[in-house]
């Protein structure tokens, strides 16, 4: 479904955090460019 898109995998501290995001995103066959996990308070 992703394949050949590229994503910024960005997470959040309490939930997803960005490195899972980015995991999901490499499975689903995409680039990933930048990850972070962010606390947005």
């Amino acid at each position: 479904m992703l394949a050949g898109k590229t994503v910024v995998a960005l997470g959040e501290r309490d939930g997803v955090s960005g490195p899972a995001i980015a995991a999901c995103a490499e499975a689903a066959g995409a680039t990933v460019a930048f990850t972070a996990t962010e606390c947005f308070v």
